[in-house]
């Protein structure tokens, strides 16, 4: 009998596994938002910039995760019976020594690049490239690691809504006005939603690594409160913004995305601390919730921008 192999894998895999690439829509979205924005812009806009900014956001995003992956693992956070995680630690696919200096080289590279950013843009961009990059790293990173002292959600909020917007539209334009703001902030109730319901399924886990989350302060009824008000959050500030005329009605074609939106919720409604294998999967299906909602609301601000 011929003894079966498992085909081996190569780095260039596993480092695709550490990087969790399924979760970049959540950055690429909210710069997309801002670039169409753009659109509206009187001025000149340097739409060649728009593949530079895309790349440093990717790099920025893939740096947090792949230092989160280290210190998540250093917390006694990532487990073989856990989620959330690449598990390339947890497997020994990867040792940590090189997780953690594969962060860092995914931050120096994001944060170099963002300089020819700066070259046409200044200080600015300049700051809100520190801001991204100390908000990346410090998420779980010493001696600050917010994540574990429940600012994970607020500020995951601020760095992958507004700041990511805004970013990108002054990047592309020069320029900044509150419209940019104010069409940030459902990108940022979304994102902030997947980051809650990873931290919904994720309670006893996370309180037994001695990790405080909003999610596990509140409890699992409260913490079900929260998702939806995140999610609510992100629908009705598209109504106010329509009612008040910061965009146009062809914004309210992101009320297409309710159907994912009501399937996640009553995933939530249904969630058990003690089966919490039911909604392994919540995270990725807010984040996938969250892409369709921004790409409807590109389209929405597109059609606004040319009809």
């Amino acid at each position: 009998m011929s003894e079966i192999t498992t085909p081996s894998r190569t780095k260039l895999s596993i480092w695709l596994q550490t990087v969790r690439p399924f979760s970049f829509t959540a950055s690429v979205t909210p710069v997309v938002v801002g670039a169409v924005l753009s659109l509206s812009f009187p001025g000149q806009v340097h739409w060649f910039l728009f593949p530079l900014i895309v790349v440093c956001s990717l790099l920025f995003h893939a740096g947090t995760n792949v230092v989160s992956e280290y210190y998540d693992f250093k917390h006694g956070v990532d487990r073989p019976h856990t989620y959330g995680s690449s598990k390339v630690l947890v497997e020994g696919l990867l040792t940590p020594r090189e997780v953690l200096y594969g962060g860092i080289a995914l931050f120096a590279a994001g944060f170099t690049l963002g300089l020819i950013l700066v070259m046409y843009r200044g200080a600015p961009i300049f700051w809100l490239g520190v801001i991204g990059l100390l908000g990346g790293y410090f998420y779980t990173g010493k001696p600050v690691g917010y994540k574990y002292f429940a600012l994970g959600d607020f500020l995951v909020f601020t760095l992958m809504g507004p700041l990511m917007v805004i970013g990108s539209y002054y990047a592309l334009t020069g320029d900044y006005t509150p419209r940019v703001l104010y069409v940030s902030l459902p990108i940022g109730f979304l994102v902030a939603a997947i980051l809650h319901a990873n931290n919904l399924r994720d309670i006893v886990h996370d309180g037994e690594a001695n990790v405080r989350t909003v999610a596990n302060i509140v409890g699992l009824k409260n913490a079900r409160v929260v998702y939806f008000m995140l999610v609510g959050a992100a629908y009705l500030s598209v109504v106010v913004m329509v009612a008040a005329g910061v965009v146009k009605p062809w914004a309210l074609i992101v009320f297409l995305s309710v159907p994912p939106a009501i399937k996640n919720l009553k995933s939530i409604i249904g969630a058990r601390l003690d089966n919490v294998g039911a909604i392994a999967m919540i995270d990725i299906q807010t984040a996938q919730h969250h892409f369709l909602f921004g790409l409807l609301l590109t389209v929405g601000i597109v059609l606004s921008a040319v009809l």
